[in-house]
């Protein structure tokens, strides 16, 4: 990889709180008044986000909107896997964290016969099937799409043919069956969880960072506990909910939740993270201008995302200092 490049995903169909689709252009924002010019360095790609379904009436109560999100997604994760292809990292800014499947699944597509670990910062597990959801918020079910879980263990629902086909077919984008295994997923800060979840992440035996022993650890030693359990994956993506965020800094997202990572917290784990030469894709996710004021979340979320992308070029220009 040579270059990063910036896909701008603005749906928020998997979203349950309307606003998610502005978070990009509250980045826009943010960069123009602290007088930076980063949206005009990287060459970017915007990926069509069907929000004007919302208007629709929904048919499906267990995974609403899911048929517009699956064709949003194929183009997701066609999206990442064109750029990785053309040697670039993908940096993807989203609406609503269902995006992160697709991504996942391009990466997958891209490299099928490689083995890839997820790090998942946020305070939500986004690991409900549309047979455990207590809200059809399809934002809250990627990993369970990425795994192929469907956790009928805990089932609640009973989800109607129709939303089972397309369930499936996201299960099953890009490369067919699970893109990775729950050895190789690791939540920093997940908190705000539901029985099903719970039950599911006890059984699998999911890592789970939680705030005190992030504290107690400090950032630099959490990714290094990471990078032990994910030693032997091939490739790693990080996905960052800015919720993971405390909910005095993160008021500008659709469910923030107390006991939060703290800006510069959230800065240090993401610049300790993307030292790492496996990693081939960082996304952001969830900023929503409309709960906010004064834009408080994305410049807070910019500051996070301006030193991810100096790791990712300061680890880009070495790499190819190396390979000369």
């Amino acid at each position: 990889m040579k270059r990063i490049k910036l896909l701008e995903v603005r749906s928020e169909l998997g979203a349950g709180t309307r606003g998610a689709s502005m978070g990009i252009d509250a980045l826009r924002v943010a960069c123009l008044n602290k007088g930076c010019n980063y949206f005009s360095r990287f060459n970017s790609v915007t990926v069509p986000d069907l929000n004007h379904v919302l208007f629709d009436k929904n048919h499906f109560p267990f995974a609403k909107h899911i048929d517009s999100i699956y064709t949003v997604q194929k183009a997701i994760a066609n999206t990442v896997e064109q750029t990785l292809r053309f040697g670039e990292f993908p940096l993807v800014l989203a609406g609503d964290h269902s995006s992160a499947n697709a991504t996942i699944a391009g990466i997958k597509a891209t490299y099928p016969h490689k083995t890839l670990g997820v790090v998942w910062i946020d305070a939500h597990a986004d690991i409900h099937s549309p047979y455990t959801t207590p809200s059809g918020n399809v934002h809250g079910m990627p990993l369970a799409a990425a795994l192929g879980l469907d956790n009928l263990a805990h089932q609640r629902n009973r989800p109607d043919p129709e939303t089972e086909f397309f369930w499936h077919r996201l299960q099953n984008l890009g490369e067919p069956g699970p893109k990775l295994s729950p050895d190789h997923l690791v939540y920093v800060v997940v908190r705000d969880t539901e029985e099903q979840e719970n039950a599911i992440i006890e059984s699998l035996g999911i890592k789970n960072f939680k705030l005190p022993e992030f504290r107690a650890k400090g950032p630099r030693q959490v990714a290094r506990e990471i990078y032990e359990q994910l030693r032997f994956c091939d490739l790693v993506y990080i996905s960052f909910d800015v919720d993971s965020l405390d909910s005095r800094f993160s008021k500008g997202t659709g469910t923030p939740v107390e006991l939060g990572l703290d800006v510069p917290e959230a800065i240090a784990l993401c610049r300790a993270l993307l030292e790492n030469d496996r990693v081939v894709c960082f996304e952001m996710v969830e900023i929503n201008p409309t709960l906010d004021s004064e834009n408080t979340m994305a410049k807070n979320a910019f500051s996070i995302l301006e030193a991810a992308t100096e790791a990712i070029e300061r680890r880009l220009r070495l790499n190819e200092v190396v390979s000369r």
